[in-house]
């Protein structure tokens, strides 16, 4: 790879890791269900009126939008009070062993035995944080956010899979068609649960760090992010591209600590080692031993 695309890749997986502060950011000011529903608001529009839908049939836009939607809306909900951002961004890549698993079970696609070995290493990590939920009193982690948490990785991975059903796909124009089709059941839980007063109240007060919280997840993430992944994807074989992934927890948890001053006990650097071990032998295992 240039320099400049190995440049490109790293400010992609900065933008994803560090969107954890900003999320907590906008939290500050914004209940979680209602920021939720605006990040997926200004990730359609006015975009879709300049991007192309992308060539396929909507009942996958209207199914991947509602999954991805509840994935940010259980992420928020659990970033709120009970969990830490550092540990969100770790706990979210339980959904790379979630998809496998789900691919495993409805796909019938067998797993290769190293990918077994990184599940196990993960699950080890996920277990040290579980402990810590229930046993420890702190707020880095509560058994609801932890539970919030998972929950949210859980349509991030069925999200996964019912992308990797349609095959191959323009991202960028993917994520912003059916970024509309979160909006409506995410209004609908905001105005339920928060209510149409928590809703009036919280727009007309929201500072400007607040909303370009909202633009930085929407244009940020989004936007740049995979557009830049997708780029980069069609230049480079994956297997070159994807453990750059690896990346993530690290600047979520670098950034959480350095800006929200988040502490790194002991028991999360362990956790956080077994998941990114996991990671990394799910990841680059298949590639060395070259098993598929």
């Amino acid at each position: 790879m240039p320099l400049s695309h190995i440049l490109l890749a790293l400010a992609v997986v900065a933008v994803w890791g560090t969107n954890f502060v900003v999320i907590k950011f906008g939290l500050t000011e914004l209940p979680p269900l209602l920021l939720a529903t605006l990040r997926f608001v200004l990730s359609a529009l006015p975009w879709l009126l300049f991007i192309k839908r992308p060539a396929v049939a909507w009942r996958y836009l209207v199914s991947y939008g509602v999954f991805i939607g509840f994935m940010f809306g259980l992420l928020f909900l659990a970033m709120r009070n009970d969990v830490s951002p550092g540990l969100a961004s770790l706990l979210m890549q339980s959904q790379v062993f979630m998809t496998l698993l789900l691919v495993a079970w409805l796909q019938h696609e067998r797993m290769p035995r190293v990918q077994f070995g990184g599940l196990a290493l993960a699950t080890l990590g996920f277990a040290l944080i579980a402990w810590q939920s229930f046993h420890q009193t702190h707020t880095d982690v509560t058994p609801l956010g932890l539970t919030l948490a998972l929950g949210g990785a859980l349509c991030w991975a069925c999200g996964n899979v019912l992308a990797r059903s349609i095959g191959k796909v323009d991202m960028l124009g993917f994520m912003v068609w059916s970024s509309v089709f979160a909006v409506p059941p995410l209004l609908i839980l905001s105005l339920w649960f928060e209510g149409p007063a928590a809703i009036t109240d919280a727009l007309p007060r929201a500072s400007l760090a607040a909303w370009a919280a909202i633009v930085w997840q929407a244009v940020g993430n989004t936007l740049f992010g995979f557009g830049a992944w997708g780029w980069l994807l069609a230049r480079h074989p994956a297997a070159t591209i994807t453990p750059m992934a690896l990346l993530i927890p690290i600047f979520g948890m670098g950034s959480s600590a350095l800006l929200l001053g988040e502490p790194l006990q002991a028991w999360k650097l362990m956790a956080a080692a077994l998941v990114m071990g996991g990671l990394a032998v799910n990841v680059l295992g298949a590639r060395v031993t070259g098993k598929t």
